[in-house]
């Protein structure tokens, strides 16, 4: 078996002509439009539950910038986060300012509190932890209080404060109430889950995203580890080489890019080498309907 952690090895031991397909040096990185602007975005965001709440630990926080440069330096622009992840959101206003790459970024988190002033404070907290003036993106965590917060998000996106507004869930037991809020409050992104071994929102919500043009955010691309889990000590399939897959993290990563109301899917780590294989999901060709039933049906079968 090769594992992730030597597929890399592997690759940073040739020279890049060898193994990078002929798509990928000619193509540039998969970007897709939000659907209300047009505006593009690469495919591969980056998310920060767990992985940047480091608070002060100065390993944690040199790993953490190594990532976010790499991201910036593979053309990666979304970064969410939210009040929720703990040190997350200051430790992102920090390394994107000693970084210097606030420009290059779309920076978003979220309003995770019941109340109108109670999300005011909430979100004005988050801009300064994340140091940023007017945010791209700012969405209802898990749907909290999301009549009073959306509220809020219209007043602030008239006022310039913010870009984009959104919601955000992470259980398929969500989906009644997301489709619901789709179709009734114009929103420009909705955020929720959706991999390989959990594909229930390709049933209605997608295709709901789709028709009302609202921009797709895929959080727990890996199921929180659970699918390396699942295929640890196997090999890739040899087919997979057939839409320029070269690791299991671009697996799952480009069956849900393969997805066309997938805007952008948000894989946290804090290993800069696992940043770049996630990266790569992003190059090449991306699997077709029939190889995206065959993915499914073998993650099935393990």
């Amino acid at each position: 078996m090769t594992s992730r952690r030597k597929i890399l090895k592997l690759i940073a031991g040739v020279p890049a002509i060898a193994v990078i397909p002929p798509a990928h040096a000619a193509g540039a990185p998969l970007k897709r439009p939000i659907p209300k602007t047009g505006e593009m975005l690469h495919a591969v965001g980056l998310g920060t539950w767990q992985t940047f709440d480091v608070g002060g630990d100065a390993g944690g926080r040199a790993a953490a910038r190594e990532v976010l440069a790499r991201f910036v330096r593979a053309g990666g622009q979304m970064v969410d986060s939210s009040p929720m992840y703990g040190s997350s959101e200051s430790v992102v206003g920090d390394l994107v300012s000693d970084l210097g790459v606030e420009k290059s970024l779309f920076l978003a988190t979220k309003v995770w509190t019941s109340g109108r002033e109670a999300g005011v404070r909430q979100m004005e907290e988050s801009m300064r932890r994340m140091r940023a003036t007017r945010m791209a993106l700012m969405q209802v965590h898990n749907l909290t209080d999301v009549k009073t917060q959306l509220t809020t998000l219209r007043e602030w996106k008239e006022q310039g404060r913010i870009r984009y507004l959104g919601i955000t869930h992470y259980h398929e037991g969500a989906y009644a109430e997301l489709e619901r809020l789709i179709k009734s409050e114009k929103l420009d992104f909705a955020q929720f889950n959706y991999n390989v071994a959990a594909t229930a929102a390709d049933e209605r919500l997608l295709p709901v995203c789709a028709e009302y043009q609202t921009a797709v955010i895929v959080n727990r691309p890996f199921e929180e580890g659970e699918l390396f889990r699942r295929v640890k000590g196997r090999d890739l399939p040899e087919w997979t080489k057939d839409f320029d897959c070269h690791s299991w993290a671009q697996f799952f990563l480009k069956f849900i890019l393969s997805h066309p109301a997938v805007t952008c899917a948000i894989p946290a780590t804090r290993n800069p080498d696992y940043l770049v294989d996630n990266m790569g999901a992003a190059l090449g060709r991306l699997p077709d309907a029939a190889a995206r039933r065959r993915m499914v049906q073998h993650m099935r079968s393990l």
